[in-house]
């Protein structure tokens, strides 16, 4: 199969990267490295240094003739994305908008769509929160993030583009850049490497479902062949469906890494959610998946690779 992997060189989407060349594909990547990291490139895959937003974006998907376009190409930071709605909007609307058009133009048969569901739903009225759930963005990240789940009901309803949107829950793992403020295990194995102390927002009760990027990876293959029925996109979250709270990940990662300065704490954000966790049923009922890396072995997978870059980087 011929697929294009839009941010391919990032945390998320090398990964897939990486599974789809293992499984026998054709793979070819864009990415314009504004967050991605040339190390992760697969040297197998094809790569085009370019951003959604350029016009060019529309030879490579013509040159590239893909079957499937797995769409993971995004300003990732909601913190970012309040302080600059438009910018965000300008890749993560446009940019997707552009890509869907390119793909209607040549022939691509289906868009894997990578979404949040970390931040689509809002405060829940339930947990876990399943796809039925009323989507109240609170930041411009998943306002943008909705809209192009629009778009896509758009491009399925009336072009016949086959459509599979991944709600993502808190992604972590290798990879996984610790300088945003997208990844807290990241963030949080930074700072211990480091002898430093990490932030804690508020009292570390709010809950999150932290799932590992291998899993996120095995829904992405799923994702390929399934089935699809309807007029309507089909619509997963990828979780773990079990809230864990920044005070208990923060314990879990000490046992592992004995860190030598505890965290301190201040404010909590405004608009940070007090509760995140989703309900991954629908993905193992349709997909046949579900997650399969716990959070002790994941954060300890996580913490390994780390510290091997650390090494490789002293060496």
């Amino acid at each position: 199969m011929r697929i294009l992997v839009t941010g391919g060189a990032g945390f998320i989407g090398s990964s897939i990267v990486d599974a789809y060349v293992g499984a026998g594909h054709h793979v070819s990547v864009v990415d314009d490295l504004s967050s991605g990291a040339r190390e992760n490139l697969n040297p197998r895959a094809l790569w085009h240094e370019l951003d959604v937003r350029n016009e060019a974006l529309d030879h490579v998907v013509a040159s590239e003739r893909p079957e499937v376009v797995s769409h993971h190409a995004a300003h990732v930071s909601v913190r970012r994305s309040v302080d600059d709605p438009v910018g965000d909007a300008s890749v993560n609307v446009l940019g997707s908008l552009r890509l869907l058009e390119a793909a209607r133009r040549h022939g691509v048969r289906r868009v894997i769509f990578a979404s949040t569901g970390g931040a689509i739903y809002g405060e829940p009225d339930v947990v876990p929160a399943d796809e039925t759930h009323p989507c109240r963005p609170q930041s411009p990240y998943a306002v943008a993030k909705l809209t192009v789940e629009h778009y896509l009901r758009y491009f399925r309803t009336t072009y016949g583009l086959e459509v599979v949107i991944l709600r993502y829950a808190n992604v972590y793992g290798p990879r996984q850049d610790p300088h945003g403020e997208a990844g807290v295990v990241a963030i949080f194995i930074q700072k211990i490497l480091a002898g430093r102390s990490p932030i804690i927002y508020g009292d570390g009760e709010q809950t999150r479902d932290f799932v590992h990027v291998a899993d996120v990876v095995r829904a992405n293959l799923a994702a390929l062949d399934l089935a699809l029925d309807g007029p309507e996109p089909a619509i997963f979250n990828v979780a773990t469906g079990q809230g864990t709270s920044v005070n208990q990940l923060w314990t879990a990662l000490a046992g592992i890494a004995r860190p030598a300065v505890p965290p301190r704490h201040e404010p909590a954000k405004a608009g940070d959610l007090s509760r995140s966790v989703l309900d991954p049923a629908r993905a193992k009922r349709a997909l046949g998946w579900q997650p399969t890396v716990d959070l002790a072995e994941g954060l300890r997978l996580t913490w390994d690779w780390f510290v091997a870059r650390e090494r490789k980087r002293a060496a």
